[in-house]
């Protein structure tokens, strides 16, 4: 019995399970997918950076996916610049292929973080048939579309370093000019209110539908995304701990 015992600990200490089992390390912890929802300027890209740098896990978004592949010119970054070309969507397919091969890097074994994914309710369900016991944690940054607009359509960045400016709440010391290397501030080209009035309508149409979809699962926060940025950090991370 003895000599049996020995053996079943040796395969067991092999698999890196006896020790735990022993109190000498902890059972490896559940991977954290967090998905940060949003319309365009609710300041997804501003909260995903801090919380990543928190939570020790890789920002990871769709649009850096497609230039990545795109610049290294990967067979999945190949076909989507076709489609791209001819001025079609990227199929979810497609997407997705590119989101699975990112995430499979050593460096998203102990979770991520999604911004701008999933867009659709097909990528949702998609998405999450491919999950394995993660764990995961839906936020979403609720702001009306006025206050969108006036957001955006505010912006002036410099042509120069990229540096964002804003005229009602971070005015630049001189009218035009970025105070961080004196370049040419301007408005983009998707800044008008034109354009962000349509990107909200997709918005909508597409990817609001998600809050109801992931407030059914039971594993949506919704946050006030007009509070100033550090309060919503705080109510953003603490919802992530908490869960």
């Amino acid at each position: 019995m003895t000599k049996l015992f020995f053996s079943l600990a040796l395969v067991l200490g092999t698999l890196g399970i006896y020790s735990c089992l022993q109190g000498d390390s902890p059972m490896p912890s559940q991977a954290l997918i967090v998905i940060l929802l949003g319309p365009p300027g609710s300041g997804k890209g501003t909260q995903a950076v801090r919380l990543t740098k928190e939570l020790g896990i890789p920002h990871i978004s769709t649009g850096d996916l497609f230039r990545e592949n795109m610049g290294k010119n990967t067979e999945l970054g190949q076909k989507a610049k076709t489609f791209i070309n001819a001025g079609k969507l990227v199929p979810d397919e497609l997407v997705l292929d590119m989101l699975f091969d990112r995430v499979s890097k050593p460096d998203a074994a102990k979770g991520y973080l999604l911004d701008g994914f999933p867009r659709t309710l097909p990528q949702a369900e998609a998405f999450g048939k491919s999950l394995r016991g993660e764990k995961v944690v839906v936020l979403n940054l609720d702001v009306p579309d006025e206050v969108i607009v006036k957001r955006l359509e505010g912006r002036r960045t410099c042509k120069n370093c990229g540096n964002i400016h804003h005229l009602e709440f971070s005015p630049p010391k001189s009218a035009g000019i970025c105070d961080k290397c004196g370049g040419e501030l301007v408005q983009r080209s998707d800044d008008t209110a034109e354009v962000i009035k349509e990107r909200l309508r997709v918005y909508h149409a597409q990817t609001k539908p998600l809050v109801a979809y992931y407030q059914k699962m039971g594993i949506l926060h919704t946050v006030d995304g007009t509070k100033a940025p550090d309060e919503i950090f705080k109510q953003l991370i603490s919802l992530v701990r908490a869960q």
